[in-house]
């Protein structure tokens, strides 16, 4: 009894400090995640101008690509290096968005500069997310990786939140251009971050990649994720998450507020307290360590966010659907915060970066078809039931998941 609740405490007071150089780091990641943020926002708006088939294809010209080459991004970034991977890519994407910058002035807002800056937007992600995915597991101490990946969370969700407000109101005062030539400047700035802290970090770089072509590293990538008894069920349950667990913040909530005939406030109110409650179980993590049992905690994660989404179609009021948000969040942290870490620590050194893209693909295909899926479902019945529907999935798969011992039983490193 003793032993089962020590197992429930948090790991704390043993594991060594996050490094500096880490939030070096991860302050260039947050100011590129802001300019990016305002960009994309920028973006979407004025296609939004040119109708729903604009904002449409300029979605698609940023994940056809990347999804297609993910796999080869990760491959490359095992074999030659992430550092020179990350660095050439944040230059890259400097030049490029000052040209965008420069064509948007001479020109104004073409659809063509538009569908052009979204493919090389999705080409440089397919390589540069792998790699830059790896990082933690790269810059800090195992031991310390759940916190170092909590808080790279934190400032994501941060990034989030403030991006598009941000993003309104350059464009708003100062147009796309100005957007483009900031988001240059964050990718300057990170690109040499990257140069000043790759020596330090290069001392502790796991082996490259062996021989044969970035195809069958590629597939390799694949072959481990496949056969490795621990990463399997974890990309499994976390492909589920992403069908049906991202959809609820990401549209459900949306939709349910229309159909409920809520105002919009009460919509972003909504979506607010899902981010409010991954944020906080987020800080918490980086503050006090995961729970011993990681994949545990995950599946119990997936159990509290499916009790949210069921009470959040159920909710009588506005007001008892804030709650169910918020309950939803903290599911949803709790997930999260505990099977990225699992899934990083339990990668192969050599396999980082394209474990990484299969981590991003297990994410994105399925939140691709599930919000097509799920909000034309909507459409033919009602917000309420689809997310009934998505509590019993999740419920379903954390109680499957917990048959897995490796998934059950692995601790942190």
């Amino acid at each position: 009894m003793a032993q089962q609740a020590e197992e429930k405490t948090l790991v704390q007071g043993t594991a060594p400090p996050v490094p500096g150089h880490y939030w070096v780091w991860l302050g260039g990641v947050l100011l590129s995640l802001l300019g990016s943020q305002i960009m994309a926002f920028g973006m979407t708006w004025i296609a939004a101008e040119g109708g729903g088939a604009l904002a449409g294809l300029v979605l698609t010209a940023i994940t056809l690509p990347r999804v297609l080459l993910l796999l080869l991004g990760g491959a490359l970034a095992d074999r030659i290096g992430p550092w020179r991977i990350m660095i050439t890519a944040d230059v890259t994407m400097a030049v490029a968005t000052i040209l965008l910058g420069g064509a948007l002035l001479l020109l104004g807002t073409r659809p063509g500069l538009l569908l052009a800056a979204a493919f090389v937007i999705g080409v440089v992600d397919a390589f540069y997310l792998p790699s830059s995915g790896s990082m933690p597991r790269r810059l800090v101490p195992d031991e310390s990786l759940p916190r170092a990946m909590s808080a790279r969370q934190v400032i994501g969700q941060l990034a989030a939140f403030v991006g598009p407000s941000a993003g309104g109101l350059v464009v708003a005062t100062a147009g796309l251009a100005a957007a483009a030539f900031a988001n240059a400047g964050t990718f300057a700035v990170m690109a040499f971050v990257l140069v000043a802290l790759r020596p330090r970090a290069l001392r502790a770089a796991p082996p490259p990649a062996p021989g044969g072509t970035v195809l069958r590293q590629a597939a390799d990538g694949l072959r481990v994720a496949w056969t490795d008894p621990l990463l399997r069920p974890a990309l499994a349950l976390t492909a589920v998450a992403a069908g049906f667990l991202l959809p609820v913040s990401g549209m459900l909530v949306a939709l349910l507020a229309h159909q409920r005939h809520w105002t919009t406030r009460t919509g972003g109110v909504l979506a607010g307290a899902i981010a409010l409650g991954m944020v906080g179980v987020a800080v918490l993590v980086t503050v006090r360590g995961v729970l011993r049992r990681p994949g545990s905690a995950a599946a119990v994660g997936l159990v509290v966010a499916a009790a949210g989404t069921l009470a959040l179609a159920l909710a009588p009021t506005a007001q008892a659907a804030v709650g169910a948000a918020a309950v939803v969040g903290v599911g949803s942290g709790l997930f999260s915060t505990h099977i990225g870490p699992l899934i990083l620590g339990g990668s192969p050194a050599g396999h980082l970066s394209r474990l990484q893209s299969v981590l991003v693909l297990t994410q994105s295909v399925p939140l691709l078809l599930a919000n097509n899926a799920l909000g034309t479902l909507t459409d033919a019945t009602t917000a309420s039931t689809v997310l009934v529907i998505c509590s019993v999935v999740l419920a379903s798969t954390a109680a499957l998941a917990l048959t897995s011992p490796p998934l059950r039983t692995t601790t942190p490193t």
